[in-house]
Order: structure tokens, then C-alpha cells, then sequence
């Protein structure tokens, strides 16, 4: 099962926030044996980060966003700034398959746990380093939250309305998309790292930048301006590529047109008893329907408010024409179809009892064995043990 593949596979989580919790909480999904470090003084600093929180009975707090990137793991406590910590630390290294951590360039290195120190240890240590900018290059050492690399890498600069139209603007957008895409990159490293090590018996080291995967999320739009030299603009809910691929108002509310073909668009306009517009020169092609835009948007606007939702959608679902929802949170938990795929997953937490999850999308084929995964961990003591076991948290070398 998918959700054993890692089974064995110790993981020192060194990391805090969002990036590489959401890489080590992956590995946790899929078996692996997580032990996440955490400050002595309060943690991660995603502890913190609320309302919402979950409390127990004695009024101990647990925050939802530290809640989210944290499923399957144990957190134990240290302090290794300290020389015995060190050697409690290495001890667990000498044991571990991979180690990810996101502290500033240079900052391990200072208590000799960087890559080129611990790699005697542990030749086949997988080690993976997290940072805003990178190990090398002249902001290496500049902190750097998701935000910062949401406008750094081109996403806000064509995210939001137009000029000239109400609210316009640069937009992040409403999750931590670079974070868990850096998370989500960084596990995908781990995995191909574990299955080369299995054919040459040796680790490696992985630089991992935020800035590097906020570039590289620009996907079709930096494709775009390299084999155009134009930059993209910001054009609202529009796509830069097909049309009309939009949300539009109806009569009683709104919803997400979303025609990425010819014979969608025809299929539409069958559907919307406007014939002659699917036979008008100007969008009878995608190509034609984007360079023509503003027009067909002002024909489709006028067009979709005349009849309701769910008139619209019952004639897209028949003959095939793409289109979605704007759900709201309660909206989308009470989805018949999110409800059958049981994306929802409670664990049970010694403290506070039943937590509701969002489950990991790759483990739909063992859902039945999900709640067997362990809970978030509660803030652990501080303590200093060369017992693998005790709890221990990082210095703060973070700042």
C-alpha cells in the first residue's frame, strides 16, 4: 500500500512553517518515521499562528495552521546550540535516512550540522536545505516568507484585475502557493533521492529555493513571455491561453465557464441558443476567441445573466461543456463527490481529542487505513537525553 512505501524510513524534520512541514508530513503520509525538532521556547512558529485554535480541557491550545502541515509526526526536545544537545542530535543522524531542514544559509554550518559535516556521519544521509533564495548567490542569506516570493517571482504580476477596472491591482493568492509547491517539490526530490541511493548505497545533498519554484509555477505564463517577450498582464478570473475560460454572472449567482476547445465553445453556443456565434469568424478558434476577447466577454456577460445556475449547468452537464462551482469552505465539505473521495480524516489526539484533516490526495487507494496515522504533536518539553525518544526542539538559530 502506498501509504506503508516509507515504511522504515526515519525523517529528522528540522524545518518549521509551512515548505518543509508540508514535505515531511508527505513522508508521513507515506510510512516514513518523522520526528520533528522544534524550538524549546513555543515551537514552531505555526503554533502561534491563529485563531482558529483546537483546546483542551486544561486549556492547552493547538493552532488549525499548525494542524494542517503537521499529521504523523512526534516532536522531541533539545536544545543543540548546546554541546551535549550536538552530540544528541548527531546521534540521531548517525540513524537517519533524511534530514530536512530550512535554517539560513550558513546557519547549521556554525554547529558543524551542516551537509559537509554530518555527511561523515551518515554517507547515506539525504539531506535537503529550504531557504527563500538559495545556498549561493548574492541574497543568500536574506530571509524570506512565501508572500515575498509570491511578487519576487512574476505570480503577482498578472494575478488580480486589470487597470482601470474596480479593485485593480497585484493579488497573492489566498493559500501559501509557493510554500506548499516548494514542499511538494522537495518531496518529490526525497523520493527520487531514496530510489537512487537504493542503486549507488550513497546520499546527497538538496538545495531547494522558494525563488526557484515561484519562477518555475509561472509554468505557461514564463513560457509565454520567452517565446514572446511580452509580459503578461493581470486579466482578472480570464486565462492568458483559452477563452472563454472565465467566472461569469447569472441570474442568481455566479460560476466558472471553463471551454478549452473548439468543440466546446460550439457545444456552448448550442446549448445557449446562439448559433450564429459559434459560425462568427471572430471565435470560431481559441486563437481567434483570445485575440477577440473583449468582445465575446461582453456577449457572454449579457448572455449567462439571463438564466440561473442551475439552469446553465443542467444544459452544460448534457452535452458535455466544462464548468464549476465557487464554493465556500462549508460548501465544499458537504460536496457529494468530496464526501465520496473521504477527504476528510479525523485523528485522534491524546489531548484533544478528534482532529478533522484534509487527507493526503495521493492515498485514495488505503483510505480505509488513514486513521491510523497519528495526530499533530503537542508542544514538547524541553529536554536534553541522548535517548532518541525525548523530546527536543532546535536553538534559535532561525532568526
Amino acid at each position: 500500500m502506498l501509504n506503508q512505501s516509507l515504511r522504515g524510513i526515519k525523517v529528522l524534520d528540522l524545518s518549521r512553517i509551512l515548505a518543509g512541514p508540508w514535505c515531511t508530513q508527505n513522508l508521513a503520509d507515506l510510512g516514513a518515521d518523522v520526528t520533528k525538532i522544534e524550538h524549546p521556547r513555543g515551537g514552531d512558529d505555526t503554533r502561534g499562528w491563529g485563531p482558529p485554535y483546537v483546546e483542551s480541557d486544561d486549556g492547552e491550545r493547538l493552532s488549525a495552521y499548525f494542524i494542517c502541515c503537521n499529521r504523523g509526526k512526534t516532536s522531541v526536545a533539545i536544545d543543540f546550540a548546546q554541546p551535549e544537545g550536538r552530540e544528541t542530535l548527531k546521534a540521531l543522524i548517525r540513524d537517519a535516512d533524511v534530514l530536512v531542514e530550512n535554517y539560513k544559509a550558513g546557519s547549521l554550518a556554525r554547529q558543524g550540522l551542516d551537509y559537509a559535516s554530518v555527511r561523515e556521519l551518515n554517507p547515506r544521509l539525504i539531506y535537503v536545505s529550504i531557504t527563500g533564495f538559495g545556498q549561493s548567490g548574492p541574497m543568500a542569506t536574506k530571509p524570506g516568507y512565501d508572500y515575498v516570493f509570491q511578487g519576487m517571482g512574476g505570480l503577482m504580476s498578472y494575478t488580480g484585475q486589470p487597470d482601470g477596472m474596480p479593485g485593480a491591482g497585484p493579488l497573492r493568492t489566498g493559500v501559501a502557493v509557493v510554500d506548499l509547491s516548494t514542499g511538494m517539490y522537495a518531496t518529490s526530490a526525497v523520493l527520487a533521492a531514496l530510489f537512487q541511493r537504493e542503486r549507488t548505497g550513497q546520499g546527497q545533498y538538496i538545495d531547494i529555493a522558494l525563488l526557484d519554484v515561484a519562477v518555475a509555477l509561472n509554468a505557461n505564463q514564463a513560457a509565454n513571455y520567452l517565446a514572446s517577450g511580452r509580459n503578461p498582464q493581470r486579466s482578472g478570473n480570464a486565462h492568458p491561453n483559452c477563452a472563454p475560460y472565465e467566472v461569469f454572472a447569472c441570474a442568481d449567482g455566479h460560476l466558472i465557464l471553463a471551454i478549452g476547445n473548439d468543440s466546446q465553445f460550439r457545444r456552448f453556443c448550442e446549448v445557449a441558443e446562439q448559433p450564429l456565434l459559434a459560425d462568427d469568424a471572430r471565435f470560431v478558434t481559441n486563437s481567434g476567441r483570445i485575440e477577440n476577447l473583449p468582445a465575446l466577454r461582453a456577449l457572454l456577460t449579457d448572455l449567462m445573466a439571463k438564466r440561473s445556475r442551475a439552469n446553465w449547468t443542467a444544459t452544460f452537464d448534457a452535452v458535455g461543456v466544462p464548468w464549476g462551482p465557487i464554493n465556500t469552505m462549508e460548501e465544499v465539505f458537504a460536496d457529494a463527490q468530496v464526501q465520496h473521495r473521504r477527504i476528510v480524516q479525523t485523528l485522534d489526539h491524546p489531548e484533544f481529542g478528534a482532529l478533522r484533516t484534509v487527507r493526503n490526495p495521493m492515498l485514495w487507494n488505503c483510505v480505509d487505513e488513514l486513521d491510523a496515522v497519528g495526530a499533530p504533536p503537542s508542544l514538547p518539553a524541553s529536554k536534553t537525553s541522548p535517548n532518541p525518544t525525548v523530546e527536543y526542539a532546535a536553538s534559535n538559530l532561525q532568526d
